[in-house]
Parts: structure tokens; sequence; C-alpha cells
């Protein structure tokens, strides 16, 4: 039987009576497919069935799907920053993480040992609330910087939570659960800037594409115009 399940940034771990652990990532393709019961037999693709008396859930291509113990689940845990959707994080841990790098902030903040959870839209519009430009490096940020970027993921994946799915712009005066996908992002996936109206910037920076507006998130001159 299951007993609990807890997220740790993208990471997923079941706990079963048996004492072990499954854990999950997603991955940019898992799914879980959900279904009421009796559900037909599992399609062959099908890493994990989870069947209860009101709901079917199967586990459709993640990136990892493994049966571990408790130590497998804290090796795990060890390698990943702090989830500011967790009450046990520490962000200073991230602060000092963030700061004392210079790797550019906006590869920083996809590397899920700094910090975890955070993907790209995330990144986009945190960056860009916060007035900062992905190229910078984590080096040029103040800790009052970086401090007010953990506040913001905090805010914004707390919002995702309640909201399924995340939201980072809505119109005045519209109801969150009706804004079109396309009228919730500042600059993620954005021509023009939807505060200032300048064309956003667009570069590969972490091995993804991302988005920023030159004019609301600047680069400190002579510092991350390289990366950008």
């Amino acid at each position: 039987m299951l007993e609990r399940a807890e997220a740790f940034g993208k990471h997923l771990f079941h706990h079963w009576g048996d004492r072990s652990v499954v854990h999950v990532h997603l991955g940019r393709l898992g799914v879980f497919l959900h279904a009421p019961p009796p559900a037909p037999a599992p399609r062959p693709q099908v890493r994990m069935r989870v069947a209860g008396s009101r709901l079917v859930a199967d586990l459709v291509a993640p990136a990892i799907c493994a049966r571990i113990d408790a130590a497998g689940r804290r090796q795990v845990v060890a390698a990943l920053g702090p989830d500011p959707l967790r009450e046990d994080a520490d962000p200073g841990v991230a602060i000092e993480r963030l700061t004392g790098r210079d790797a550019p902030v906006g590869a920083l903040l996809l590397d899920q040992s700094v910090l975890s959870g955070v993907g790209n839209v995330l990144r986009a519009e945190a960056l860009f609330l916060c007035g900062i430009s992905p190229a910078r490096p984590g080096s040029s940020l103040s800790r009052d910087e970086a401090y007010a970027l953990w506040r913001t993921l905090a805010r914004l994946m707390r919002e995702a939570v309640d909201d399924g799915r995340i939201l980072t712009r809505v119109p005045a005066g519209a109801d969150r659960r009706l804004v079109a996908e396309h009228e919730t992002r500042f600059v993620y996936r954005q021509e023009r800037c939807r505060r200032c109206g300048t064309r956003v910037a667009r570069g590969t920076i972490g091995g993804r594409t991302s988005w920023a507006s030159p004019r609301c998130q600047p680069v400190l001159r002579g510092r991350g115009t390289r990366a950008w």
C-alpha cells in the first residue's frame, strides 16, 4: 500500500508499506495518465501503475522510474539544492550557490544542485520580475538580489501549485482561471516584452533557450555580454 508521496524539486518519491521507495522524474516527456477503475490492462509503455478504489494512474515515458530504499532517497536529495516549495528549505544555501559562481544566473537557475524545481518558464519569468538579465554572472548578484529571486520563485511556484499552471502575468480584472496561456507570460516565448514593448532578446543559456527584455533586464556593462 502507498503510505505517502513527497516531491523534492522535480523528483517524486512514493513511500510504500514494504519500506521501498519509488523514485520518479518525469523529465520533459513523462506523464501520469489517470482513469477511473476498472482500467484496461496497462499498455506496453507503462512503467508503473498505481491503482486505488477511485483512481488508476499509469506512468508513461518518465526520465527516471526506479525502486530504491531510504538510503537511495537520501542520496538523490543530497545532490539537490533547496526546493522553494518545501518548508525545510534553507534559502541561505541557494543564495550562497547563486552568488558564489561566475556562471550566468540563467544557467545556475536550471542547475538543480543550486536550487530545485526551476524550469525554463520559471527561470525566464522570475528573472524578468526581478529585473535581472539571465546573462549576468551569479557572482555579480548582491545577496539582496539573490534573496529577492528566491522569494519570487517561491511565490510563483506556490501559485502554480494552486492554479495548476504557471501564471506570471494576469491582465487587470481577468479571472485567473480563464486567462489564455499566451497572455500569462511577460517574456517567455514572447516577441515583445509585455511591460515595455521592447523586442524580447533570445539566446541559449544553460543549454536551453532563454528570453529576456533588454530594457527591463539590462546586462551590467562588461559583465555577461558574451553569454547573451
